[in-house]
């Protein structure tokens, strides 16, 4: 049992239930908090047990092996929670927090900023992780600083924005051994509410118009290899539509791998390989994927 809860974490739970994309084997445990002495707690129980600990978000920029994971799968997307100061343009979020909620309140409150972010199906703390980013934004340019602790168990401290080695789709976070509990952005305050409001629900029409909102997808799934885009690349090599088992590169835009409904997280694996064994033949590119993978032997 955890330091801060009598309750014992779930055992052998689908994690195709915690991704986007739907696929994924079982956890060996699950724990879904829903307060930072929660999570704490569960980390602490984690390393107590000498198990491994991975922590899942909203699972939009996920792909969990078939085969699941062993140990503790901390799922924060339950960990919600924000405070705006529409005076000073701060917000401060819980990491499970969804991000296109966190746009729309941040425009209700005349705060600028966030408008690109609308329609990212992720979470505050998964969006400081990656440096989420879309239409010409992104999280870097916002963030102040976030709240972590050591996976393996210890004291909660502050990472400033200078100390997470931001880079395109790309942080420290992603390199150290840490969750992130929350995060602090600091927007520009008093601009018109309605007007950002406007903005948003565009961005948000641009992107649901754009992009293969009604299957299962992970988002994009290469990082554009500047400035070239990986969706134009995959496209010119007439890849739209190439299906392996249930996986299908999308014909609405060739960056989207989309589960027709019976797809496993092997075909998905291999259609990304795939692209990236066809676009290294023909441009001599190697596409580097955006999405995380977990329980793989390799995320090359």
């Amino acid at each position: 049992m955890t330091p801060c809860d009598a309750r014992r974490p779930q055992a052998g739970a689908s994690l195709a239930e915690f991704t986007t994309w739907r696929v994924g084997g079982n956890a060996e445990w699950l724990a879904e908090p829903t307060s930072l002495e929660e999570t704490q707690g569960w980390v602490q129980w984690a390393a107590q047990q000498g198990m491994p600990c991975r922590v899942i978000g909203a699972g939009s920029n996920l792909l969990i092996h078939d085969d699941g994971l062993p140990g503790l799968s901390l799922c924060l997307r339950k960990l919600q929670g924000m405070q705006i100061d529409a005076l000073s343009g701060t917000i401060e979020v819980l990491a499970g927090e969804p991000i296109p909620s966190m746009a729309r309140r941040a425009a209700r409150a005349g705060l600028h900023g966030l408008e690109w972010a609308v329609g990212i199906p992720g979470t505050a703390g998964g969006a400081a992780v990656m440096n989420a980013g879309a239409q010409g934004g992104c999280t870097a340019e916002w963030l102040e600083s976030v709240r972590v602790m050591p996976l393996k168990g210890g004291d909660c401290f502050e990472l400033q924005r200078d100390q997470l080695n931001f880079a395109y789709r790309h942080s420290r976070l992603q390199d150290n051994d840490l969750v992130l509990l929350s995060a602090r952005f600091r927007l520009e305050p008093g601009r018109d509410p309605d007007e950002l409001k406007r903005v948003t629900s565009a961005n948000l029409s641009h992107r649901t118009t754009t992009q293969p909102y009604q299957q299962p997808s992970c988002g994009s799934v290469f990082r554009n290899p500047e400035p070239l885009k990986a969706g134009r690349l995959i496209e010119e090599q007439g890849l739209k539509g190439t299906r392996i088992g249930g996986a299908e590169i999308s014909t609405v835009h060739a960056n989207f791998i989309v589960n027709t409904g019976v797809a496993q997280a092997k075909d998905i694996a291999q259609l990304i390989h795939l692209v990236q064994d066809r676009i290294e033949a023909e441009h001599g590119i190697r596409l580097h994927p955006e999405v995380k993978r977990l329980g793989f032997a390799s995320a090359a």
